[in-house]
């Protein structure tokens, strides 16, 4: 009768055992489902980029002229079957990847193509831009996801933002030109994994308004370049631009400062910001695509 009993005891203690190991099993699995599962929604990431002030230019178009799109089309940039090969998401990464190439199909004055934005300050309009006087303010974090190299084994460069100068209509009337084309007072290029600045200074310090309008009164710079190697890390930029002065910064620890007669000089001019990937090649087989995570403008 003990022995029976004894075994009985054993078998529930067993089954009690078992069933607990059981729903232990049930809610490890569970737990581990769940993370999985949170795991998998957070590969899945958008870039924090507002396109409402915003066109897009890229090398797809007739040949000759290259597609531009402005709001409220370029909203719907993941499911336009021309513009996603050029900006399109990279959901794993979160960030707006813009793709470009050499193209028959370039802007006025350049024989290079882009895949780039461009700042409109009221949307869906290019008439609308600022001065230096008023002032402005560019962000962007961004990487470099692939760029192609040239014969002698040396990465291609690209430009990854811009200041650009615009004439307005009675300055274009003025000087008898066709478009509302300036130089660009900014240019940052990504150069075999550094980034280089260059800008715009007057040739003649006395040259009168209306010869400073004229694209040939200006000349570039000798160029500056970061110390940091930024290579094909994720990096930020910041352009602050108030009257007579721009300010480049690389990762919040590497300033370029210019206030000097060029910079006040070139408040004649109306100004618009670019972010994007503006390739300066035209070898045959070369491409670049830029990533861009997050990227705002204030004024």
């Amino acid at each position: 009768m003990r022995i029976k009993l004894k075994l009985i005891v054993l078998f529930v203690f067993v089954s009690v055992f078992n069933a607990n190991c059981q729903s232990n099993k049930v809610v490890t699995e569970t737990k581990i489902e769940s993370k999985k599962k949170k795991k998998k929604r957070k590969k899945y990431k958008l870039p924090n980029i507002d396109l409402t002030h915003w066109k897009v230019t890229t090398p797809a178009g007739d040949g000759k002229k290259p597609q531009e799109v402005a709001p409220p089309e370029i909203f719907d940039y993941a499911t336009n079957a021309s513009l996603k090969p050029y900006m399109y998401n990279d959901s794993t990464k979160g960030a707006l990847v813009f793709y470009a190439y050499p193209s028959s199909a370039t802007t006025a004055n350049t024989k290079y193509s882009r895949s780039e934005l461009r700042e409109q300050m009221v949307s869906g309009e290019n008439n609308v831009n600022w001065t230096f006087e008023q002032g402005g303010y560019m962000k962007g974090k961004l990487a470099i996801d692939d760029i192609s190299k040239d014969s002698d084994g040396k990465y291609h460069r690209t430009i990854i933002m811009q200041i650009h100068g615009r004439l307005t209509n009675e300055q274009r009337d003025l000087i008898g030109e066709k478009d509302n084309n300036a130089p660009p007072i900014l240019k940052i290029y990504w150069d075999k994994g550094k980034i280089r600045v260059k800008t715009k200074v007057l040739k003649n310090l006395d040259a009168t308004e209306e010869e400073m309008l004229h694209e040939d009164a200006w000349d570039d710079d000798e160029g500056f370049n970061f110390e940091q190697e930024v290579g094909f890390k994720k990096f930020t930029l910041e352009v602050k631009v108030s009257d007579g002065k721009m300010v480049v910064i690389l990762n919040e620890n590497e300033y370029k400062v210019y206030e000097n007669i060029h910079m006040k000089k070139w408040g004649i001019f109306e100004n618009y910001f670019k972010a994007g990937n503006y390739l300066q090649t035209r070898d045959e087989g070369a491409f670049a695509k830029v990533r861009y995570y997050d990227l705002e403008v204030s004024h």
